[in-house]
């Protein structure tokens, strides 16, 4: 039997952080000694994750190495003057421009202008000069850096200029400069081309870049020559073990809700349908599971729905997956801009492995649509379809009432986590 091939994997998301910016690695890690990979895992310390799931320390591998060092995050700092806000801040839950305090502007502003490419930055020089020993020690000739944030891919960058021979594959999560949050960040113009330019130099320099979405690699192929392959996230669940269903009509979003994710065209629509149908009204329970932002909870209440909403919090990543099985329809929902047509949310895969009916609302040429419509697991709608949104809620809640729901029956295998192992390994044994 052959001795299997060391990778190196920076990352800065490992748990006990929460969300689902830890499965992505965490599950890659699992699956690769199965196909003759070891992994060897490096992050942070001390890091001050928004989130925390302390459950997903008992998914780590037996037997994985894991090197940990520490790092120097602003934040910190930060949170002496704010705590809430910088929480809300790192965690993506920006406030719209109206409602920003001075703190809120100063804070993004700085971490807009001052750390770039973000706030991890001051991690970079001191990981590559111990990385750099760690990979001759180790005959290590192959790293993996996985982003947001892309500091890691400076990691990558640096340790490619020092030792040439390296085999260097940039994973990236989401995009970099064209990510929704950017324009929130209060950047200067000459912020903006710094980004840029960071982000071209990675996208030249790397040996591979692996992403998420179809979208994403024919914007980055724009950029560079560099052979640029499509891995999308996925789902590590068993497929068959399903729970009961909610006595409650339930309609559920599992994540964060977003102040730009605030669908109001669907409020309207359950609004209006929560006025016609008594039976609808009696038997209607909306489950928002995660941090939700204000200007959501707003206009929930805007539209009379508040008295429908169960706001279950942030919760574990296997409450999460319980919550998706016992629902009658899952959300899923993105920003309604041309940016995030390349962002495929990892709960899709979740959703898919759940084998409930999703309803998704998003903007035109988004990659989600055309994962939905392959397997057969819901209805996509951009933000101008009301009525196609509220016929298809009624139809889920007849099946509900006529006690008919089936489980979804499209090919989801290609997702599993394993699957898509199989073709990560294939790419790091080239």
């Amino acid at each position: 039997m052959p001795k299997p091939k060391k990778v190196l994997i920076i990352c800065y998301y490992w748990p006990p952080a929460g969300g689902p910016g830890v499965q992505r690695w965490l599950k890659f890690v699992k699956y690769l000694p199965d196909f003759g990979v070891e992994p060897i895992v490096y992050v942070p310390e001390n890091a001050t994750y928004p989130i925390m799931d302390e459950a997903l320390i008992e998914e780590i591998p037996n037997g994985i190495t894991v090197i940990k060092r520490p790092i120097k995050e602003p934040y910190g700092f930060a949170s002496l003057l704010s705590r809430k806000q910088t929480k809300s801040i790192s965690s993506g839950l920006i406030p719209t421009q109206k409602k920003q305090s001075l703190v809120q502007k100063a804070m993004l502003y700085i971490r807009g202008n001052y750390f770039i490419p973000d706030a991890r930055v001051a991690w970079v020089k001191p990981s590559i000069s111990f990385l750099e020993r760690v990979i001759q020690e180790q005959e290590i000739d192959t790293i993996i850096t996985s982003g947001p944030p892309h500091s890691m891919h400076l990691i990558g960058l640096g340790l490619k200029k020092k030792l040439s021979s390296l085999k260097w594959i940039a994973d990236f999560r989401d995009p970099w400069t064209t990510i929704g949050y950017h324009d929130k960040l209060k950047m200067t113009s000459k912020t903006q081309e710094k980004h840029k330019s960071l982000e071209q130099e990675v996208l030249r320099e790397a040996s591979q870049i692996i992403v998420t979405s179809p979208n994403t690699k024919k914007e980055f192929s724009e950029l560079t020559k560099t052979p640029i392959q499509v891995i999308t996230n996925g789902f590590d669940v068993q497929e068959n073990d399903v729970l009961k269903l909610n006595n409650k009509f339930t309609i559920s979003h599992i994540g964060s809700l977003l102040s730009d994710r605030n669908p109001k065209i669907l409020w309207e629509a359950l609004s209006d349908i929560v006025s016609e149908n008594e039976a609808f009204k009696s038997a209607f329970r909306l489950s928002l599971a995660g941090r939700v932002s204000e200007s959501v909870i707003e206009s929930l209440k805007e539209y009379g729905l508040d008295s429908f909403v169960q706001l279950e919090g942030y919760v574990s990543h296997i409450v999460a997956i319980d919550l998706q099985r016992k629902s009658n329809l899952l959300l899923l929902l993105e920003i309604d801009s041309p940016e995030t047509r390349s962002i495929i949310p990892g709960k899709l895969f979740e959703y898919l492995a759940a084998r409930r009916p999703i309803l998704a609302i998003g903007p035109e040429g988004s990659d989600i649509e055309e994962i939905i419509l392959q397997t057969e697991s819901g209805s996509y709608h951009n933000y101008t379809q009301e009525e196609a949104i509220r016929a298809a809620i009624l139809s889920h809640f007849e099946h509900f009432t006529n006690k008919t729901e089936l489980l979804r029956s499209g090919d989801i295998a290609k997702y599993h986590r394993e699957a898509l192992t199989e073709t990560l390994s294939n790419s790091i044994l080239q």
